[in-house]
């Protein structure tokens, strides 16, 4: 039988079935042993029910259409997938403690997955002022180049309704964003009910505690599914040149116009990126936020690379002389 994972918990996948049934499965001894695909939540899978088994099986997870993807924190060179087969990535920053880095890098991997992205301002609420909120959105705008951004406030109704919009029915967006930006609350909201659990908010900086232990997708009435994402401390890239193209739009506009078609904005002359930072056209500091990602994917596709050409010559022993 056929079915979509709903849950990941504790490595035991929750499939529901046809029939609205919701089975907790393992992965079949084949999967565990020679694949490398492993199911996740979104995943469609092929379940079967061996008699005096008290789990299914996975036997087979379908190709994937779209997948959000970073590398393993616990593998050297290994990626990992965190969600498949979704429409949206909604990119959650909470308006207290902004970090424009940490956005950055959670909108290249955004847009790497080839969804459509919108970014969630946060706890708007906690605005000292109206100017205040203004200028955070005036910079996470400026930062999101062209991505849509919403400002969410759990005491407007209207913001919340605004983020429902986004999600027709039908669709399936995944919920990103570092612990305590209010992604649990935020679902709560959509839903009507708490059905996530939420940590205790300290009135200094508005964070709470981490509260989400499992990706699991959650129905929202009148619209879609969104699976709100554990508040993951490491977002390392993972052959991620799409997503800092669209990202850094405006340094990969920029960069046309360099001299040399390789250049690396550091030191050439005749670089165009290099100059709009003397101009005060482009902040220093998203330079180098762009060349530190840069390079970090750059390390890790010749790490891949090196990688492959080791398993390469293992599967290809040398012939003996004479």
């Amino acid at each position: 039988m056929r079915g979509v994972v709903v849950k990941l918990d504790r490595g035991y996948p929750l499939v529901r079935v046809a029939d609205g049934r919701e089975v907790r499965c393992e992965h079949a001894t084949a999967l565990v042993k020679g694949a490398d695909v492993r199911a996740t939540t979104g995943d469609v899978v092929e379940v079967s029910a061996p008699e005096g088994h008290d789990k299914g099986i996975i036997e087979e997870v379908l190709p994937r259409r779209r997948a959000f993807v970073r590398k393993d924190p616990t593998e050297r060179v290994a990626a990992q997938v965190l969600a498949a087969n979704f429409d949206k990535v909604f990119v959650a920053e909470p308006l207290v403690g902004l970090n424009i880095r940490r956005l950055e890098r959670e909108l290249v991997l955004a847009h790497e997955s080839g969804a459509e992205v919108v970014v969630l301002l946060t706890k708007a609420d906690l605005a000292e002022s109206p100017d205040d909120l203004a200028r955070a959105k005036d910079l996470v705008s400026r930062v999101a180049q062209g991505t849509e951004v919403l400002v969410v406030s759990a005491e407007d109704p209207t913001s919340v309704e605004a983020v429902r919009e986004r999600l027709p029915q039908g669709e399936v967006a995944i919920l990103l964003g570092k612990s305590g930006v209010g992604k649990s609350s935020l679902v709560n909201l959509l839903v009507g009910e708490e059905v996530q659990a939420t940590g205790a908010v300290r009135k200094t900086d508005g964070r709470g505690r981490h509260t989400t232990v499992s990706r699991e997708m959650v129905p929202i009435p009148g619209a879609g599914c969104v699976v709100d994402m554990p508040g993951v401390r490491g977002l390392a890239l993972w052959d991620a040149d799409e997503g800092m193209r669209t990202a850094f739009s405006d340094i990969d506009a920029l960069a046309a116009q360099c001299k040399f078609r390789d250049c690396k904005h550091e030191s050439e002359p005749g670089c165009a990126v290099r100059a709009a930072v003397e101009a005060g056209e482009l902040a220093p500091e998203r330079l180098e936020s762009y060349i530190r990602l840069r390079d970090e994917s750059d390390e890790l596709r010749r790490r891949n690379e090196e990688a492959q050409r080791i398993k390469s010559r293992r599967g290809h022993p040398r012939r003996r002389k004479g």
